[in-house]
């Protein structure tokens, strides 16, 4: 899924997977993976810690990820936390004064893999949805920012805080989520976004009470994985490559794509049941 050129997302294949209701990988640590109606739901699981993302938990989310995304009876991937505090609050800063004793090429080397994964988990051809059941703070809300999607509650809140520890990350998310300008601002004061403000610059899609956050994330995710698997990750590519290209070049990039890599289904296949419909009609 790195970039290599035109058409660059993998687009192919995918192999069969997991069965519906199928809680999967129940040697993970940190998170949980199950799958449901074509849905496959990864929930970050250190409660205790405030989902607080360390190695072990960002490894395991990425292959969680990857896993769903081979799979063809996948439409969608969740992601979530565990309780009703956090969705996560970002990296494991004990985790972090440890590493300032090793050795610092070692680190260097995992936090670049992570890292690396997290670009790997925005560019996935599967849609992915933040079901954000609380704050998502630093590097969870560069996680979240990196989703295709977010839907919230009330105890949702936001802080992009890289700035106020000298540091430097959502630069590459969140101005594709909420333009320019308002990024500048989350980014330059790391303030705290709380679930109205949220809603309304477009970092959540939906706002709904925590009694139907699950119920609402699910329906999206559902109508999403009802498509035509091959359509949604074709689109999916498409605006991945077209960002920061020309309205000439990204109306080139949909053309080739349809006539090159998935042509348009014809009328018969993809109206069926309109034609059914019409063809009783005239007969009638």
């Amino acid at each position: 899924m790195a970039p290599t050129g035109p058409l660059r997302y993998k687009y192919g294949k995918r192999k069969k997977g997991f069965s519906q209701g199928e809680t999967i990988m129940s040697d993970y640590e940190c998170v949980l993976a199950e799958v449901e109606d074509g849905v496959g739901i990864v929930t970050l699981n250190r409660p205790k810690k405030l989902n607080a993302m360390n190695r072990t938990l960002n490894l395991e989310l990425q292959d969680a990820v990857k896993n769903f995304d081979e799979d063809e009876n996948i439409g969608c991937i969740i992601i979530t936390g565990s309780g009703e505090k956090a969705f996560t609050a970002g990296g494991d800063i004990h985790e972090q004064v440890d590493d300032e004793s090793r050795d610092p090429e070692e680190v260097l080397a995992e936090k670049t893999k992570i890292r690396r994964g997290g670009f790997e988990i925005s560019a996935c051809l599967t849609p992915t949805i933040g079901m954000m059941n609380g704050l998502a703070y630093g590097g969870g809300a560069v996680l979240a920012s990196s989703l295709d999607m977010r839907v919230g509650c009330e105890r949702t809140k936001f802080r992009f805080l890289a700035a106020a520890y000298r540091r430097i990350n959502s630069t590459w998310t969140l101005p594709n989520q909420v333009g320019w300008p308002k990024a500048k601002e989350l980014l330059f004061t790391a303030r705290i976004v709380e679930a109205e403000e949220a809603f309304q610059i477009g970092l959540l899609n939906h706002l709904v009470p925590s009694s139907e956050l699950r119920a609402k994330t699910m329906e999206v995710a559902q109508q999403i994985a009802g498509n035509s698997r091959e359509a949604v990750r074709g689109i999916k590519s498409i605006l991945l490559e077209d960002m920061g290209k020309t309205l000439d070049e990204q109306w080139k990039n949909e053309k080739d794509f349809a006539r090159d890599v998935m042509p348009n289904a014809l009328a018969t296949e993809a109206f069926p049941e309109f034609l059914a419909r019409k063809g009783k009609e005239a007969a009638e």
